[in-house]
């Protein structure tokens, strides 16, 4: 996220007192929903307290985070958050934040990587539909991870799921003729 205007570095975002948040960028009051927004187009900015200029860009990340987890965008299973409190205090601890960031960018990172090998492992067979599907079904659960990806967008969690491109019954009897197939070379090795 070091994405901002013109090397200007981050946009100061003032939090005041009556829990109005401030964009010194636009002169406009925002609301969170204006910094996830932010985030996912890969804005850098940085929050801090109108009254005390203390940076508070951490807590108020997490109360976006709490509120996309209250609307049904849960992400954080239950078990991991019990993991992750468990750390606290924990000689671990220190290591926790930087072991997290480090697997969010490997996870991005490879993310395209691995959307071309399943694509290209099925390319030109009956699977290749199957695959493209699943990959949508992918794309989808891991939207948040994308800077500038929006809500409702295609693919987005909460979109409308795309109508297949063939019915069930289609897509069996390729599965079956490719079983078919394969097991006829595999006959044919065998001999």
């Amino acid at each position: 996220m070091k994405k901002s205007a013109a090397g200007t570095g981050p946009v100061i975002i003032k939090k005041y007192a009556n829990r109005r948040l401030y964009n010194t960028e636009t002169s406009s009051y925002i609301t969170l929903d204006h910094l996830a927004a932010m985030t996912r187009e890969g804005r850098d900015f940085k929050v801090v307290d109108a009254k005390t200029e203390e940076d508070i860009t951490h807590n108020v990340l997490t109360q976006i985070i709490m509120e996309e987890e209250q609307r049904g965008q849960t992400m954080l299973p239950v078990n991991f958050l019990r993991q992750l409190i468990a750390l606290y205090g924990d000689s671990m601890q220190a290591m926790v934040p930087g072991y997290l960031e480090a697997s969010m960018e490997s996870f991005r990172r490879n993310q395209q990587q691995f959307k071309s090998a399943v694509e290209g492992a099925f390319a030109n067979s009956p699977f290749a539909e199957m695959a493209k599907r699943n990959m949508e079904i992918f794309e989808a659960a891991t939207q948040a991870f994308k800077p500038g990806a929006t809500p409702g967008a295609p693919g987005a969690p909460g979109a409308a799921a795309p109508a297949p491109a063939a019915s069930e019954g289609d897509d069996v009897a390729a599965l079956k003729a490719e079983l078919a197939r394969l097991q006829d070379k595999i006959e044919k090795l065998a001999k």
